[in-house]
């Protein structure tokens, strides 16, 4: 969008944003004895990237340069308990984890935001537009998200039986890391037919997940498959972009995108046919594109 882009430092000035010098990393207390780390690259229209379970923010790294390129500043972090922030034993609640996320936005003091929610990350984003009424936030983005409701009950039968995360639960506390390698497998579609990545990037990205304190993995991994939004959609009143892969094994677009679709007031859904759950880096050129252009829109 043209009003956001600057020519030279001094047009900073006037611009109606927060601006911060490109290519920029600090940690941003946002409890006491909570910080988390941010970096925060680019100038323009603020897009925060909230990253999925059990990952970081580095899962981002093939969005962040096109879309500091198209004219956008862009605020990626990591959530509590994940990758280089603190690493507390309690507050991996969606209400603790928004209040994360408000904390950073009004610290940075930006305005018309873009949030971007991957999988867990969607959580958040709905849960700030029902506990702080999207302040300062106008448009919104679900990719893969979790929302509305991964449980079993007896008015959600798509759902997850509990049975099935408490053997999750299970495999994550008998061997973690063992647990990662399967998981990152589904997590991208690999199979005998098909390696949407190379075997160093598949180990890296169970890196990243295995940075993630245990507790945090398992209280979060808690919350994404218990917490039931469905009263919460209808209180995201922006334009939202809604993705998600057809065939994405670790969250099922039946229970999830499909039905934040009919609940959301004003959005956009685009199915990726083909796509497993991280379509990020497998689909990344068309998320990329989508997400630009939805933002210019």
């Amino acid at each position: 969008m043209k009003e956001y882009q600057v020519e030279n430092q001094a047009d900073l000035k006037e611009t109606n944003f927060s601006v911060v010098e490109n290519s920029t990393d600090k940690y941003i207390e946002t409890a006491p004895n909570v910080k988390l780390y941010v970096k925060d690259y680019g100038f323009g229209k603020p897009v925060i990237l909230i990253h999925g379970w059990p990952l970081s923010n580095e899962m981002w790294e093939y969005q962040v340069a096109d879309l500091v390129d198209s004219g956008f500043r862009v605020i990626t972090y990591d959530r509590r308990g994940f990758g280089k922030s603190s690493q507390p034993w309690n507050g991996y609640n969606y209400d603790t984890l928004t209040d994360d996320l408000k904390s950073i936005i009004d610290q940075l003091e930006l305005i018309d935001v873009t949030l971007v929610g991957f999988s867990m990350g969607g959580g958040e984003v709905v849960r700030y537009f029902s506990r702080y009424a999207g302040k300062n936030v106008s448009k919104a983005v679900l990719i893969a998200s979790v929302t509305p409701f991964r449980l079993w009950t007896e008015n959600n039968p798509e759902g997850n039986l509990p049975e099935k995360n408490e053997a999750t639960a299970t495999k994550i506390k008998n061997d973690r890391i063992g647990f990662l390698e399967g998981f990152g497998k589904t997590f991208f579609g690999v199979s005998l037919l098909n390696n949407p990545l190379s075997s160093s990037l598949l180990e890296y990205f169970k890196m990243l997940c295995s940075f993630a304190s245990p507790r945090a993995t398992l209280e979060c991994a808690k919350a994404f498959s218990t917490t039931d939004f469905r009263r919460e959609m209808a209180t995201v009143n922006v334009p939202t972009l809604i993705i998600h892969g057809d065939e994405d094994e670790i969250v099922p677009i039946e229970v999830s995108s499909e039905k934040s679709a009919a609940k959301i007031p004003n959005n956009k859904f685009i199915v990726y046919e083909e796509a497993p759950h991280g379509l990020f880096y497998t689909h990344r050129e068309r998320l990329n594109k989508d997400l630009i252009t939805f933002i210019n829109s």
